[in-house]
Formats: C-alpha cells, sequence, structure tokens
C-alpha cells in the first residue's frame, strides 16, 4: 500500500514567508520571497537586484526606480513581482480576512510551476481553513505565527503519510562536461578592459564573459564619480588659472564640488559616509586649486578638453575611451595628457613607467596614440592623485621622449621619461590582445600570479584558484 504524496517543502517555506511579509512587510521577507522559484524573477536577475539592494537599501525600492540594467522580460518579471507583493498586504489588510483567503491569494500572485508543488497546495488550504474553524469557535483573530504553525504541521503530517522512498542506486562514474569555447568579441575595446586581461585573465572572464555583478556604489566610487564631475564643470568655467582671481575660482570649485556631492548623494551607503566624503572633497579640493595655479605660473597653459572622448583604430581594431583632461601649452602648444586618480597609484615615475613596460597599464599610452592620431602633439602624461585630503597634490608624469635612459632600480621622483618605443610596444601589446579576444578561441583563463593583484579585487571570494599569499605558501 502507497501512502500519500510528499508535500513540497519549498513550496511550504515560500507560503510561511508570503504570509509573515502580508503582516508586516518586511524587507527581509520580501528577499527570501525573491529568492524562491515561485517570484517569476529569473534566478540571476534576482541575485543582481539583491546585490544592488544590499541590506540599507529596499528591494522593492531598488525594482521599481530600475537601478539594476535588466532585459526588458526581467524587468516586467520584476513589476509583476512587487504587484504580487502589494496583492498579499491588500489580502491581510482586508476586512474579515481569512488565513485560507490569505493563503490562496499568495498561491494566486505567484507562480506555482510543476504539479507536484501545485498538488501540495491543497494540504496547505486545509490547514489554513482549520485554524479559521478553530478561531472562528472561540471568538478570536487568528495570527501569522499560528498560521505558519499549522502549514509546517501539514508538511510533517504529509510526510510521515509518505510511501516509503525507493531503493538508492549508486551513481556510474562522473562523465566531466565537456569544455565549450568563449565566444569571441567584436565591436570596440577599452584599455581598461585589455589592463584586466593582460593583469589577470580569470578577472576579465568574471567580468567581461560572465558579466557578474559587481557593487559599484561603495563611498569610494562615488566620491571618484562626484569628484571628476566637480572638475569637469570647473574647468569648463575656468579653462585657465588667470581667467579669474582666487577667491573666484576658489569659490567656483566649492559649489561645484558642493553641487556634485548632492547630486551622486543617493549613492553613498550613508548619510555620514556622504557628509565624510564632501568634507574631504572640499578639503581636497583647495589643494587641487593650489596645484592649478602654481602649474600655471611655472608654465602658463589652457585647458582644451574634459572627459574627452577618443575613438581610434589600432591594428584594425576600435578602441574608445575617456580622458579627463587634457591641458596645451601656451609656448609650445604641446599638449599634456591628464588622468584623475581618487584611489590608490603608483608612488613614483619610474614606478609608472614600470607598469607601462610591463604591459599593466594601457590607459595613458592608448590615449597617447589616439591624440596622436588627431594630429596632436603629446608630450607628457601625468596622473593627478586626489585621494589624499592632507598632502599636496604632486602629480605622477612621464615626459615622452623619442628614446628614454634605460630603466634602473627604483628612483622616487615623480617626474621622468618614457620613450616613444615603449609606447610602441604598449600599442602593439594592445593589438595582440584585441587579436586573441576577437580571432582566437578562448578555452583556459588563468588566475594572476602576484597576489597583489588579488587584494582589491571585488571577484576575490568567487576565485578559488587565486595565489597564495607569500607568508601562506609555506605556513600550512
Amino acid at each position: 500500500m502507497t501512502g500519500s504524496p510528499a508535500m513540497s517543502p519549498r513550496l511550504t517555506a515560500f507560503v510561511c514567508d508570503a504570509v509573515r511579509y502580508a503582516a508586516d512587510g518586511s524587507d527581509d521577507d520580501a528577499r527570501r520571497l525573491l529568492r524562491a522559484p515561485f517570484s517569476g524573477v529569473p534566478r540571476a536577475d534576482a541575485g543582481a537586484l539583491l546585490t544592488i539592494a544590499r541590506p540599507r537599501r529596499n528591494l522593492l525600492e531598488t525594482i521599481e526606480q530600475e537601478r539594476v540594467p535588466l532585459p526588458r522580460e526581467a524587468q516586467l518579471a520584476g513589476r509583476r513581482f512587487v504587484r504580487a507583493l502589494e496583492q498579499l498586504r491588500a489580502a491581510f489588510r482586508a476586512q474579515g480576512a481569512s488565513a485560507r483567503e490569505l493563503v490562496a491569494t499568495a498561491a494566486a500572485a505567484f507562480e506555482v510551476r510543476d504539479s507536484a508543488e501545485r498538488a501540495s497546495l491543497e494540504p496547505l488550504l486545509a490547514a489554513a481553513a482549520r485554524v479559521d474553524a478553530r478561531c472562528s469557535e472561540s471568538g478570536r483573530t487568528w495570527d501569522v505565527r499560528e498560521l505558519s504553525d499549522a502549514l509546517e504541521a501539514a508538511v510533517a503530517r504529509a510526510d510521515s503519510q509518505a510511501a516509503p522512498a525507493t531503493q538508492l542506486r549508486t551513481l556510474g562514474p562522473y562523465e566531466r562536461e565537456p569544455l565549450q569555447p568563449v565566444r569571441t568579441r567584436r565591436g570596440h575595446f577599452s584599455a581598461s578592459s585589455l589592463g584586466t586581461f593582460a593583469q589577470c585573465e580569470r578577472q576579465w572572464y568574471y567580468k567581461y564573459v560572465c558579466s557578474a555583478v559587481q557593487d559599484t556604489s561603495s563611498a569610494a566610487s562615488v566620491y571618484g564619480s562626484a569628484f571628476h564631475w566637480a572638475l569637469e564643470r570647473f574647468h569648463q568655467d575656468f579653462p585657465r588659472a588667470d581667467a579669474a582671481s582666487r577667491d573666484v575660482l576658489a569659490r567656483s570649485l566649492e559649489t561645484w564640488i558642493a553641487t556634485a556631492f548632492e547630486r551622486f548623494r543617493g549613492g553613498f551607503p550613508t548619510s555620514v559616509e556622504y557628509e565624510l566624503q564632501r568634507r574631504r572633497a572640499r578639503r581636497t579640493g583647495v589643494l587641487y586649486l593650489n596645484w592649478f595655479l602654481e602649474r600655471s605660473r611655472k608654465a602658463p597653459f589652457e585647458v582644451v578638453g574634459t572627459e574627452a572622448s577618443v575613438e581610434t583604430v589600432l591594428g584594425g581594431y576600435a578602441f574608445v575611451g575617456y580622458i579627463d583632461r587634457l591641458d596645451r601649452d601656451d609656448k609650445t602648444g604641446a599638449i599634456t595628457v591628464i588622468d584623475y586618480k581618487t584611489g590608490n597609484i603608483v608612488e613614483s615615475a619610474s614606478e609608472f613607467r614600470a607598469k607601462v613596460a610591463n604591459f599593466l597599464d594601457f590607459q595613458l599610452p592608448f590615449y597617447y596614440w589616439a591624440r596622436s592620431a588627431e594630429g596632436e602633439r603629446v608630450t607628457r602624461l601625468a596622473l593627478v592623485p586626489l585621494k589624499d585630503s592632507i598632502l599636496e597634490v604632486r602629480p605622477i608624469e612621464l615626459e615622452v621622449v623619442p628614446i628614454a635612459a634605460p630603466r634602473g632600480g627604483y628612483d622616487p621622483a615623480t617626474t621622468g621619461t618614457i620613450g616613444v618605443d615603449e609606447l610602441e610596444r604598449a600599442r602593439a601589446r594592445m593589438v595582440e590582445i584585441a587579436r586573441t579576444l576577437s580571432d582566437e578561441p578562448l578555452e583556459h583563463f588563468p588566475p594572476a600570479q602576484d597576489p597583489e593583484s588579488c587584494r582589491y579585487c571585488v571577484y576575490l571570494n568567487a576565485c578559488r584558484e587565486r595565489p597564495l599569499q607569500r607568508e601562506d605558501r609555506f605556513g600550512r
């Protein structure tokens, strides 16, 4: 004699979460409902929404404000999910609402796909009806805890009556899924994507093939976006340091910084973080203005481009990017390419040159070739640190010369030279990587060998093949 079919524990857990959400509208319950297979939102898209929402942001607001760029179908599924939650809340608040009606609303508002789980609904509805009957006899109102206990008891009762499990069979030998090459890319490339591939192919795979979700709303990244925006607007108003008095320039920069941080305020995790970063930016802005004026006194120049879009073709492959700032020297007409850095950067010109030589930084070499293709004479590449609000701004600068002196040991100087031949090697490596990504089958993505490359990687916890730190290699 066979018993009753086992009920679906995951459906019961889903209904219990739905009941709790109907009662108090908890964001935690909404998150659990979104993760369930009955939510109607694809699993990968649900994960993206949960990651961006984070503990400090309301999930429903994240969905309704479309903070995550999802495919059209996924956006519609998210809106249906929000409407289903609203139906639950309305059903619970309706006058005289019964426990059975609430369970029926939860089942109707969401997706229950296979027949076995549809069959599990009847015992749950029956359990809810028994709760209604007991409360009616005693003249009291049912509560959520009582209904949840009754639903879980129905599952336990059904499991005890279920048919005995069939005899287990051992699995055969494991057959590994055949490897499939990653589809090659066509279109344009950026210096940052090539730099990622050169530094760690595994990180490139996570970011550009898997499209793994990154939390781009950290305080550091929002600080950088706001400061870049403020400097862009400031130099559009004042491309020259001698265009106005120091007081006028200072008031303008402070106003643009205040406007920028108000504009990006929603990206900061907390109000305290917003206020701390805003004050930090104001102090850094003063240091930046000091450097801007001092640089102009030594050699007058004009800012001829901010957030300048660049497009060029190298070796038959299209590259695109944005240059933070372009300066033209008044005396020589030469161009300096400037990149703002609000995070960690190299500490010396020799270190910057070594990164270019080791193919770990393609950004400024790409900007050099892009502007040279436009007929400009680029003579200097500079990184401007804007992270520290205490130290003076001291850019890392490389003067472009036909052939630079051979690289030696570490030199703490912030100025140095780089040869055109070194920039040509960087260009050749960019074309080589672009050819690999476009024309060759991609099957293996080894991780970086240097553990320092993993320190700030957002995929650190997902990478099981990351190199161990030196002290960990022999300590176990």
